[in-house]
């Protein structure tokens, strides 16, 4: 049979043998037919609190959380519908933050790309920055004790909202939501917490759980802390259109999105599979291999222990070498050897969650890559196998694992969240 990956901007089409593949994807749900118009509409009737036209007064300064370049939410629909609901606020008084957490700083013609060229020209848009102490305030800490140092601009605004894009993550459990306050806007102290090696070696912290998973519950404990006070959240299909829209109060709004998003995005299956062929979304999710661990662990849910995971992801922006994924995982000579040093006392290092979960990955099963923008030598050096024709990769699996072996493919990777029935 013939599949479409979802990579980078284009896609890629492979051929596998019917008699041994499974294809898993979401349940598909059509575009709202007018996106635009569904969102005016949820604007002007939110869940729990006042509309923006009434909340916001003329006086007021607003701050506004927004996704950043490697989520593939639909700014330019969303922002415009906001800022036409605060109208009667000078433009001088608001300002578009974009949410990158410890990420890189977006380009202008990123923010262009992503927001729109009338907004990025009519508006104050800044990156958030997690490593300027200027930038940032200490407004107080959790009951366990975790600092909560956020953007010094959205603590002062006197209107906060957020807009985020729902889908299953792969250890926060559902992205969007209280997610466009921490990590979105918060300093590296405290992502640093809200990461650490215990949180994310939780059992919990895991796809679709935001009860009792030790890393959301403190999310959504900043996020109430400290006051969102209107929230815009969405879900998409694999075309990236709108499939629905909530607003208002922000714990209600995320709760009823992450119901939708679990409802399409999570599929069951009844048994591990020898090989799972994954992707990470495509364009933007897979600009570089940090983001495709994602798309490693969707596969790693239905994966046999001492299966292979085939990985496509571009990475158009490398591994990539800002931050410190790649010199983390260049100081380890296994990923066992990754994760006794991650887990040892005292280590607390930018990115080395991710390191954590790419390495439990790796003891379950093989990772291998198909990268166009990554050497054979970068990948080696971020412990996994290069391969460059996905077919044959498949099938070279197959034949090591037996003739009774299958391979389960997620086209659209982690926006597919496959799970064992039990």
């Amino acid at each position: 049979m013939n599949i479409e990956l979802a990579y980078g901007r284009d896609g890629m089409t492979v051929s596998l043998p019917d008699d041994r593949t499974t294809v898993i994807e979401p349940l598909f749900i059509p575009g709202l037919p007018d996106e635009v118009g569904a969102i005016r509409t949820a604007l002007r009737d939110p869940v729990g609190v006042d509309p923006l036209r009434r909340m916001a007064a003329p006086a007021d300064t607003v701050a506004i959380s927004v996704c950043d370049i490697t989520r593939p939410m639909p700014s330019k629909l969303v922002l415009p519908a906001v800022l036409r609901e605060l109208g009667h606020v000078d433009t001088e008084q608001i300002t578009i933050l974009i949410a990158t957490g410890t990420h890189r700083a977006n380009t202008r013609n990123e923010l262009r790309e992503m927001l729109g060229a009338e907004v990025v020209d009519s508006y104050r848009v800044v990156n958030h920055d997690a490593f300027d102490p200027d930038t940032l305030e200490l407004t107080g800490e959790t009951p366990n004790g975790i600092p909560i140092w956020l953007n010094r601009l959205w603590v002062n605004a006197d209107v906060r909202i957020t807009t985020g894009f729902v889908e299953p993550h792969f250890f926060a459990g559902f992205s969007g939501g209280p997610k466009m306050v921490a990590p979105g806007m918060a300093g590296f102290d405290t992502t640093m917490r809200l990461h650490n090696a215990e949180m994310i070696a939780h059992p919990n912290s895991v796809w679709g759980i935001t009860e009792g998973n030790p890393v959301h519950d403190a999310i959504r404990q900043i996020s109430r802390q400290t006051g969102v006070h209107f929230a815009v959240d969405v879900t998409i299909n694999r075309d990236h259109r709108i499939t629905s829209v909530y607003t208002g109060d922000p714990e209600a709004v995320h709760r009823t999105a992450c119901r939708f998003a679990r409802s399409t995005a999570m599929q069951p299956v009844d048994e591990p599979f020898d090989v799972v062929v994954t992707t990470n979304s495509g364009y933007p999710q897979d600009l570089n291999l940090y983001q495709a661990v994602k798309g490693m662990s969707a596969a790693a849910q239905v994966v046999k222990q001492g299966g292979t995971i085939i990985c496509a992801a571009e990475c158009s922006d490398g591994v990539p070498e800002h931050g410190l994924y790649a010199e983390l995982l260049r100081s380890g000579s296994s990923p066992v050897d990754l994760l006794r040093t991650i887990r040892s006392p005292g280590h607390n290092r930018h990115d080395q969650w991710q390191v954590q979960l790419q390495a439990q990955i790796q003891l379950k099963a093989d990772v291998q890559l198909k990268s166009d923008y990554l050497s054979d030598e970068q990948v080696r050096a971020a412990h996994l196998t290069p391969i460059h024709n996905v077919e044959a990769a498949v099938a070279a699996a197959l034949k090591r694992h037996g003739a009774e072996s299958k391979v389960c493919v997620l086209p659209q990777g982690p926006q597919t969240i496959p799970y064992l029935r039990l």
